[in-house]
This record gives structure tokens, C-alpha cells and sequence, in this order.
């Protein structure tokens, strides 16, 4: 009897495949491309909620309160807030504010061509890092930053971003937000701050726990030069 061949068609194509490799840079390059999905939505869903809701705290307030005794704090909407000091707090960290996008190019290129290693963080830098991260210099919190800050700038206004970080900036030790260190240093509210006192309370924020609002100085005087100059040249536009 003759045998019945099966015509080609009907083989097992599957067996004559060869088999896939194991490639353990192609498995490494799917699971960092999963995590950093993850990780953007997780970093989109945080800029979002203080987008609507003021931060409770923030880790370096966390940090504060084991060495220093936390003052009351009461969160200052930025229309209760004196324009003056919104303007001095501009002229004394970011007096590019409204024109950059998060990273102030122009400081960066001075900074570099100096030789220099620090001078040029943003407001929305640090709101950024004060917010969502933490104080110590590593370069896993400089990329996140560098990561987060388009963001927080895509998604917040410049308003937003300025009432944050004036309501969370430390002003002394313990004393963190505008509403408690007007009333810590001068015994008055955020909207009764006039040009002196936030001249000298902007003046103090590179370095809040050795330079005190109270006395005058050369940068306090020139803070307040800058933040008039910033309202005359229309600079205050993104945040009046």
C-alpha cells in the first residue's frame, strides 16, 4: 500500500524557526523603558495634585524639626502676599523668571564661563527640589530635578510656582513660609510686608540659619533696587 505523504505545506513550520536568543541588553533596555513610563506617571500624577493642593510639608521642614522647633505655619494665598515681595524674592533668586522655562540658560552659560558651580538654580528649581525631593547634592537628585522642573513648569502657572515656594522657603531656623516669618521678624501678615522688610527677608534665603532679616545690608539694599527695577521694565508680568 502506498504511503500517504503530508505536502509541505502542512509541516511544522514552527520547528524549523530558530529560536530567539536571550539578549540581556534588549532586557535590560525593556525594563528601564518600563520603569521610566512608571516613574514619569507616577512624577505627573505628584505635579498634578499640588497643582490643585498645597503641599502639608515637604522633607526638609521633616528633617528641621529635629534640631529646631517648627513655627506655626499658615499657608499665604499669593494674593494675600505683598506684591513687593513677590518681586523681591524674583530679583534676589530668579530675576529671569518670567522668561525662562524652568532653566535660566542665559545664568547657566555666565556660571560655566566663570568657572563657577552653583548661582544659577531657578525658583521652579527649587521648588522642585524643596517640595519633592530633599538638601543633599547627589546626582540622583539632580537629575530628578532637572527631570521634574519642565514639568511643574508645563503643568503649574508662574503663580503657582512662586505662592509654593514662597509658603515653603526657609527664612530662619524652624521658620519656614512667608506667613511665619512675617510674623516671626516683624510682627505683621504677608500682604502688610513693605519694601524694606522684604528686601531684607529675600536677602536672606541662600543662606536662611546664618543671615538674620533684621539689620541691613548691601544685598538687602540691592534686592530692593532690583525689585523695583523688575517692576518698572514690565519683569513681574507672569506673576502681577
Amino acid at each position: 500500500m502506498r504511503r500517504r505523504t503530508e505536502p509541505p505545506e502542512y509541516k511544522d513550520v514552527a520547528a524549523a524557526r530558530p529560536r530567539r536568543r536571550f539578549s540581556l541588553s534588549g532586557w535590560l533596555f525593556g525594563w528601564f523603558t518600563w520603569l521610566a513610563w512608571r516613574l514619569f506617571i507616577l512624577c505627573l500624577l505628584l505635579v498634578l495634585a499640588f497643582a490643585l493642593f498645597n503641599p502639608p510639608t515637604t522633607w526638609t521642614i521633616i528633617q528641621n524639626a529635629r534640631e529646631y522647633p517648627i513655627a506655626e505655619r499658615h499657608w499665604a494665598p499669593i494674593e494675600e502676599i505683598s506684591p513687593v515681595m513677590l518681586r523681591s524674592v524674583v530679583a534676589a533668586e530668579d530675576a529671569n523668571f518670567c522668561n525662562h522655562w524652568g532653566f535660566d540658560m542665559v545664568e547657566i552659560r555666565r556660571v560655566v564661563a566663570s568657572g563657577g558651580s552653583g548661582g544659577a538654580s531657578t525658583i521652579s528649581q527649587q521648588v522642585v527640589k524643596n517640595v519633592y525631593l530633599w538638601q543633599d547634592r547627589s546626582w540622583l537628585r539632580k537629575a530628578l530635578e532637572a527631570g521634574m522642573t519642565p514639568l511643574v513648569e508645563a503643568v503649574w502657572s508662574k503663580r503657582r510656582i512662586l505662592e509654593v515656594y514662597l509658603n515653603v522657603a526657609e527664612f530662619g531656623p524652624g521658620i519656614f513660609g512667608i506667613d511665619a516669618a512675617a510674623r516671626h521678624y516683624f510682627g505683621t501678615t504677608p500682604g502688610q510686608l513693605n519694601r524694606v522688610q522684604s528686601a531684607r527677608l529675600a536677602a536672606v534665603l541662600p543662606a536662611p540659619k546664618s543671615r538674620s532679616p533684621l539689620s541691613a545690608s548691601r544685598r538687602s539694599r540691592a534686592i530692593a533696587d532690583g525689585a523695583a527695577t523688575i517692576a518698572a521694565d514690565g519683569r513681574d508680568a507672569c506673576f502681577d
